[in-house]
């Protein structure tokens, strides 16, 4: 396995690139553009890379389908890190060209929804055609093959674009969520601040069955902060639910909600326990009565007790 090779969501000058390149140790890595998500995780699979960098969620589209279904059906991969990054675009066009020139655009189909609005007022003619990342949309502009690509600004000058309008967004403050993925191992330690990424698949469908699976979590007072329904391929109405849970693994609460949905799941696979990108412990909200470690322990003890008679 290369230790050394980060790979991530290329070509270069994607926003995936820029936020990799937030992570400190990304400094001393080779990062390595892949043409797909698939592919990058692939590269991860294969020993390639030893870890690569993915889109998985913006606060406009919602989820990222490629990872989550890579994730999900994939050799399993798990995640170490997260990394949040603001999100505005910017028209790339080769130089000379006007707005009134721009007849057809790219740029990936996440991308789409952030700036339908814009487009609807400024380019309400104009074809849209999807491309398989942003930066992929400018390269292929530079080509010839379309007027004009959302992306960022900062991919202007890789692909000798001009940035004929910036600040492009429909939402203000748009976001999105990538993860660093490795092979699985052992989490790393409980900051204070932790996430904890399942993906969970029902055992049959009636009346309460995604209900059971949220009391787990519930009756433990595990915050959900995320739940999204990915069809698992095997016909009309069989899903899997991908669910983020406040927590990290080592924490009772959120262990033994995991111990249970693998008592009535027919499959749990677990994603990681890794820190929420920009939370510091002390901002975390306090827990409910009942659910910290110490009470779990405390819980844990007088059953002992009982069992032993000696309550």
């Amino acid at each position: 396995m290369s230790a050394t090779r980060y790979a991530y969501l290329g070509p270069e000058g994607t926003f995936t690139e820029v936020a990799l390149r937030t992570l400190p140790e990304a400094a001393t890595r080779e990062l390595v553009p892949m043409l797909s998500v698939p592919a990058a995780l692939d590269a991860v699979r294969s020993g390639a890379a030893a870890a690569a960098l993915v889109p998985i969620e913006n606060s406009v589209e919602g989820g990222i389908t490629a990872t989550l279904d890579e994730l999900t059906t994939g050799e399993p991969l798990m995640i170490y890190r997260e990394v949040l990054l603001s999100i505005t675009f910017a028209l790339l066009v080769r130089p000379g060209t006007k707005l009134s020139d721009v007849k057809t655009v790219t740029a990936h189909p996440a991308a789409q929804p952030q700036v339908r609005n814009w487009m609807a007022a400024h380019l309400p003619e104009a074809v849209w055609e999807s491309a398989a990342s942003n930066a992929d949309g400018a390269r292929l502009v530079q080509e010839g093959r379309y007027d004009a690509a959302f992306a960022g600004e900062f991919a202007a000058a890789t692909y000798g674009l001009e940035p004929l309008v910036t600040e492009i967004h429909d939402a203000e403050n748009a976001q999105t969520r990538f993860v660093l993925v490795g092979r699985p191992a052992r989490p790393a330690a409980p900051t204070g601040a932790d996430k904890t990424s399942v993906v969970i698949w029902l055992g049959d469908d009636h009346p309460g069955a995604l209900l059971e699976l949220l009391q787990e979590f519930m009756v433990r007072g595990v915050n959900l902060m995320l739940i999204q329904s990915r069809p698992t391929g095997a016909g009309i109405g069989n899903y899997c639910f991908a669910v983020d849970a406040e927590g990290h693994i080592a924490d009772r609460r959120v262990g033994e909600a995991l111990m249970g949905l693998k008592r009535i799941c027919p499959k749990v696979r677990f994603l990681g326990s890794y820190p929420r990108a920009g939370v510091a412990p002390e901002d975390v909200r306090p827990l409910r009565d009942g659910t910290s470690d110490r009470e779990f322990t405390d819980a844990s003890d007088w059953l002992a007790r009982v069992q032993d008679g000696r309550a």
